[in-house]
């Protein structure tokens, strides 16, 4: 934040130099002595008098004031205990007046030469400090209301906000007291102060347990992973769990588990049918949840993913489904206990999310894999039922029903280059290439590279699906782009994108993440890179 304002200071003295010095006479500055001669000669004693109480918004004395009061509240009143939110607001606006109070110094601006209805104060007429208070602490109260309120009003008391410091601006320049670019630079560098000070409070991963005496951290396995920054935050540890498979013995180890790691504050939070885990995140995350933890299967994983993206906040996994897949290609261990023990013990990264939209499916992402064809078609068959009794070989059943399903034709446009046509049983779209027994179904695919993986399975006939599988055996690790890696009948083919367009001649079950979802004949696919923090095992452990 320091080196941060120092450049703010820097910007701001040499726009304020550059306007008064070598630009002074360019266009539009140079007509900018007209608009305040035409706001002179508007004046109204209707206009003085809003105006008076306007500009009052952006003085020192309301701005500390609103600030003070906005801080207590956040801090005192029992539905909103935001320690975070009040140190942001309150560093914004001293941060806003440091810098000011250093660009008056450095630049010298004489106020416009017109009938003045406020007495002139000693700064330098660039910037307006009314506008950069009014800017720090109203903009900065708009982002906490769409940071952290709930309810359809948060987005009209956001705009009236916001609205504010451009009054007030306007209110400072028809009243005399500053040219419009002093406006201008009072709106950057009230807006630069937000920018700076929410970037470091607001956004970004905060752990909120240090690592255990002793523990080191390594950079990774692979040479594109981006590891999160690391640190101690306050706040409280949201646990979103699935009833379903996680019972009150479940619990409580995990709650165990999480104060022997010194997460004392804990709260639980159950998934609904309605709700796979999305707007619980949500919840937690406007309630200062500084870790969310996660136990469920593969669909509460991602629908808990889904709310976090971009957002900074660390997650750990707690296998308690079927599949379990972004836990087997995180190496967590399958047991939760163990998998939450080692998250915590270990590292958060950055790996990226996929991003899939089509015909009657809105935009979604998922953390392993997204697929059409044979796959969808396997875990639409496979009923809860045997998912609870068999566990992950239930799906292996379902697919060998499926096998005698059709193939169907589709077109595939990778990053914009000319449309291929194919034949395939399935398509299957990988952040992560391992699946249940350990199997390296896209073996190339890694959720750190900022990638995506495409593997179309097509085999004909007995020889084909014995060429096929002894190609997924390979396990290849080669990862060629726009190319097939198996040329015996096509049986297997990967590819490597950023974003694929892809187009079935006719509808076809789809998957997310495990899940089925409304078949179609469209897949849009991107990678969305660094979009989730997940805590990850120590190598070797």
């Amino acid at each position: 934040m320091a080196a941060a304002a120092v450049c703010q200071a820097a910007l701001m003295v040499g726009l304020g130099l550059l306007i008064t010095g070598p630009a002074a006479r360019v266009w539009p500055l140079s007509s900018e002595d007209g608009v305040n001669d035409a706001l002179e000669r508007a004046r109204t004693g209707t206009l003085d008098t809003v105006s008076s109480v306007v500009s009052e918004a952006g003085n020192t004395g309301t701005v500390v004031l609103g600030t003070l009061v906005s801080c207590l509240a956040l801090l005192l009143v029992p539905r909103l205990p935001r320690l975070r939110e009040a140190v942001f607001l309150s560093v914004a606006v001293s941060l806003q007046s440091l810098v000011f109070l250093v660009v008056t110094e450095a630049v010298d601006r004489t106020r416009p030469d017109v009938d003045r209805l406020d007495a002139s104060p000693p700064t330098s007429s660039y910037t307006s400090g009314h506008t950069g208070a009014a800017t720090a602490l109203y903009a900065g109260l708009a982002v906490l209301v769409l940071h952290r309120a709930k309810g359809p009003w948060r987005r009209v008391a956001a705009a009236l906000l916001l609205l504010l410091p451009l009054l007030v601006g306007l209110a400072r320049a028809y009243r005399g007291m500053h040219h419009p670019t002093d406006v201008a630079g009072g709106l950057l560098n009230g807006g630069l102060s937000l920018l700076i000070v929410g970037r470091a409070l607001l956004a970004g991963p905060h752990v909120p347990a240090p690592l255990p005496s002793g523990s080191t951290r390594h950079p990774g396995t692979t040479r594109t992973t981006r590891e999160a920054p690391t640190g101690p935050g306050p706040g409280h540890t949201t646990v979103i769990h699935n009833p379903t498979v996680t019972d009150e013995v479940a619990r409580d180890a995990v709650r165990g588990v999480l104060e022997r790691h010194g997460h004392r504050s804990v709260r639980f939070v159950p998934t609904t049918a309605d709700d796979p885990g999305e707007g619980p995140t949500r919840d937690a995350l406007r309630d200062g949840a500084t870790l969310v933890v996660v136990c469920g299967g593969d669909g509460t994983v991602r629908a808990v993913a889904e709310a976090l993206a971009g957002t900074g906040t660390p997650l750990a996994v707690v296998p308690c489904g079927t599949g379990n897949l972004l836990a087997r290609n995180l190496g967590l261990p399958l047991e939760p206990a163990k998998a939450l023990s080692a998250a915590l013990r270990g590292t958060p990264r950055r790996i990226d999310l996929g991003r899939v939209e089509g015909d009657g499916l809105p935009p979604a992402h998922f953390t392993v894999m997204s697929g059409a064809g044979l796959d969808a078609a396997m875990l639409e068959g496979t009923s809860d039922r045997a998912k609870a009794t068999w566990g992950w070989p239930a799906y292996l059943v379902a697919g060998l029903r499926e096998l005698r399903a059709p193939r169907t034709r589709l077109t595939l446009r990778l990053d914009g280059a000319p449309p291929l046509r194919r034949g395939a049983r399935m398509v299957l779209v990988a952040n992560a290439g391992t699946v249940q027994g350990g199997t390296a179904l896209v073996p190339a695919a890694r959720p750190d590279d900022g990638l995506l993986d495409l593997m179309v399975l097509d085999p004909r006939g007995p020889a084909g699906w014995l060429t096929a599988v002894r190609s997924l055996l390979r396990r290849r690790p080669s990862r060629p782009t726009g190319r097939r890696t198996d040329t015996s009948r096509r049986a297997v083919e990967y590819f490597t994108f950023r974003r694929a367009e892809i187009h079935f001649d006719a509808p076809q079950p789809r998957e997310l993440d495990g899940d089925p979802v409304a078949p179609g004949r469209r897949l849009t696919a991107e990678a969305v890179p660094g979009a989730l923090t997940v805590l990850v095992p120590e190598r070797g452990e």
